[in-house]
């Protein structure tokens, strides 16, 4: 089996077990705060082609537009029900349906914004010669990120000097040693953070 063949087959099947609970997470984030369910927001994915990432709102209704893109500690635009799905990584859930569509991988380096595949260009030329994915070396390096970078004096400054390159070198590592047993390892890890997490 391929690996997109296989994407597709463990991710329409994930959304199956978990479509019970697409609708009662759907309603706490209704009750919790006004606004939409999902957010989206543009990353760039294979090939330089962008396209929006899906996840569950975690923040208030306009959050991108009262602060930065940048997520850190105990930011106040993040709802009641939001840091729970964001503790639990449940609002990454609905990237599964930009698996199905091809957009992103299960495993893979993590898309990031326009803006700073822009600034560090000549490495993504490497990097986004495969998919982007739920999870890759770097997420499970960085899973407590936003608590990182609420210690740093300028958040934006500390993401891209100093977690970003950090991710980058991850990102490029599994480039070049990506295989059957990364993958299923890295989804196993993943995994087993995140139940340990929650």
């Amino acid at each position: 089996m391929g690996k997109r063949a296989f994407d597709i087959a463990l991710s329409l099947t994930a959304i199956v077990v978990f479509l019970p609970f697409f609708g009662i997470i759907a309603l706490l984030i209704k009750i919790d705060s006004a606004g939409p369910v999902f957010f989206k927001q543009e990353r760039i994915g294979r090939g330089f082609r962008p396209f929006f990432i899906y996840k569950f709102r975690t923040m208030v209704k306009d959050a991108p537009r009262l602060g930065r893109d940048i997520t850190v500690g105990d930011d106040p635009r993040i709802t009641r029900v939001g840091r729970f799905l964001r503790r639990t990584k449940l609002d990454e859930v609905p990237q599964l349906i930009n698996v199905l569509k091809g957009d992103m991988s299960l495993v893979g380096p993590r898309p990031e914004l326009p803006r700073y595949v822009e600034a560090f260009r000549g490495q993504y030329e490497q990097i986004l010669a495969v998919r982007p994915g739920l999870t890759d070396l770097a997420s499970l390096r960085f899973i407590d990120e936003a608590a990182v970078l609420a210690q740093a004096s300028d958040p934006e400054d500390a993401y891209r000097e100093i977690v970003l390159p950090k991710k980058l070198a991850l990102a490029r590592r599994y480039v070049r040693e990506r295989s059957w047993r990364l993958d299923v390892m890295l989804l196993v890890r993943t995994l087993d953070r995140l139940l340990t997490r929650s």
